[in-house]
């Protein structure tokens, strides 16, 4: 039966009244739920979400620690203590009247950097002709005693200077290897030397003692003088440096590096060396080949540094007098072979090793809680960040990635204002295209202006 017109009005509008009721008392259950207490539990979990809390990467695995690789010098008071130079590689007295320094960079790993000084002692090298430079970034550190051993940045200054007897100077602050360069060129200038050797210090020298010059014996740094007599000659010619097995040594023209304007210090490490030689030969200076020894490029350190003095380390116990054990070998001996092989068997080693040669830089892992400390991993990872940038630079700075720029037709004067990838068979397409278009113009506008001079 359908409703009247009346009954239909009134059901209406008791259902809207309904609506309006229910609506109100939800809306006022509402605000009594949010004045009522949460508890803060409830709160942290329902109405926000959780605070990020820091997430670490695995903890690399830390080595073996290390020991120092100088036992006899760990116990000596005074450089007399230490085993004497072998005679026949005895620096020569009176000096020579050369200024002869020699700058060995460190940055990390003491055992490394304590072999090549040894080394270079023993292969003739005047103790007080050597340079440490100090480069750990570490300010004072070192030279007051405030880290240890396991370190990366470890450097034992009392041992350089007291017992070797040679030189160290220390960088205000962790230098870059352009910048390192620079320091070197710019110590030479501040003393007046004209002449400067450098060395990498990974690097342990041997003097050859198979070699005879017109049959008279001559160590490595009797060699390293002669070389540098020659280049003092006047009409020798433009030359910035000579290279002893590639630069792990090297003896430097310091006006040369000076002339060009030192190492570029916004390419920090590697293809700065292509940059700093390829700018010497545009600017027609010379860099040559010499030979002075035996040269090795190695990643590990010989357990005792004993076998460059006498090439017999002590097995003697320690109460024993240093004289009762220690018998010189003769020149050219079983034992300097030996040397020799190990060496060899070293420097194999790093060239094979598949995680890379310099991997040393990155070994130890200590130092936790001293001065200046810097996580190994991490240091290390930014140093090959910074890499990476100078590879960038370099191409930017010549439009080109390969080191061989004066072969590819670039001058000096083309710093920076090359095209990225200029030799792009694209790109030189479109040059010349555009070389012909520019062409065709001028010789319209050459026309048009020739007859309106006519007319």
């Amino acid at each position: 039966m359908l409703l009247s017109q009346g009954r239909l009005r009134q059901t209406i509008l008791a259902l809207t009244l309904i609506s309006v009721l229910a609506c109100s008392f939800l809306l006022f259950r509402a605000d009594i739920f949010e004045k009522l207490p949460v508890p803060r539990q409830l709160k942290s979990e329902v109405l926000s979400p959780p605070k990020p809390t820091p997430l670490y990467k695995a903890a690399p695995e830390r080595g073996p620690d290390i020991t120092d690789n100088f036992p006899r010098a760990t116990k000596a008071n005074s450089s007399s203590a230490l085993p004497e130079i072998p005679s026949w590689n005895k620096p020569p007295q009176p000096h020579v009247k050369e200024k002869t320094p020699l700058f060995i960079g460190f940055t990390r790993n003491w055992r490394l950097l304590q072999q090549v000084v040894v080394s270079y002692i023993t292969a003739g090298w005047p103790p007080e002709d050597i340079y440490v430079v100090d480069n750990s970034g570490v300010m004072q550190s070192n030279q007051k005693g405030l880290l240890t051993l396991q370190n990366p940045f470890y450097l034992n200054y009392s041992r350089l200077t007291t017992l070797l007897e040679v030189n160290v100077l220390t960088t205000p602050t962790l230098l870059t290897f352009a910048q390192l360069q620079n320091f070197f060129t710019y110590t030479a200038l501040e003393k007046e030397w004209e002449h400067y050797f450098w060395a990498h210090m990974d690097s342990p020298v041997v003097s050859d003692e198979e070699y005879e010059e017109q049959e008279q014996y001559r160590s490595l740094y009797t060699r390293a003088v002669t070389v540098m007599r020659e280049t003092m000659q006047p009409d020798y010619g433009p030359l910035a440096a000579r290279w002893f097995a590639y630069d792990r040594l090297s003896l430097v023209r310091t006006q040369a590096y000076v002339d060009v304007g030192g190492w570029d210090t916004l390419i920090p490490f590697y293809m700065t060396d292509c940059d700093m030689h390829e700018r010497l030969w545009m600017r027609n200076f010379t860099i040559e080949d010499a030979k002075a020894g035996l040269v090795y490029d190695v990643a590990s350190g010989i357990d005792d540094l004993e076998i460059f003095y006498r090439r017999k380390p002590t097995s003697a116990k320690e109460e024993e007098p240093p004289a009762t054990v220690m018998k010189p070998d003769g020149r050219n001996s079983p034992e300097y072979h030996e040397l020799l092989r190990k060496l060899d068997e070293m420097q194999r080693a790093k060239n094979e090793d598949k995680a890379g040669r310099n991997t040393w830089q990155s070994a130890q892992q200590g130092g936790q809680g001293e001065p200046f400390y810097r996580d190994g991993a991490g240091f290390e990872q930014g140093i090959s960040m910074t890499m990476n940038f100078g590879r960038d630079v370099f191409e930017a700075k010549w439009g080109r990635g390969p080191c061989n720029l004066r072969e590819a037709g670039v001058g000096e004067n083309d710093a920076w204002r090359l095209i990225p990838g200029w030799e792009k068979e694209g790109l030189q397409r479109q040059a010349r295209k555009d070389r012909e278009i520019g062409m065709k113009q001028r010789q319209k506008k050459q026309k048009e202006n020739q007859q309106r001079a006519r007319s």
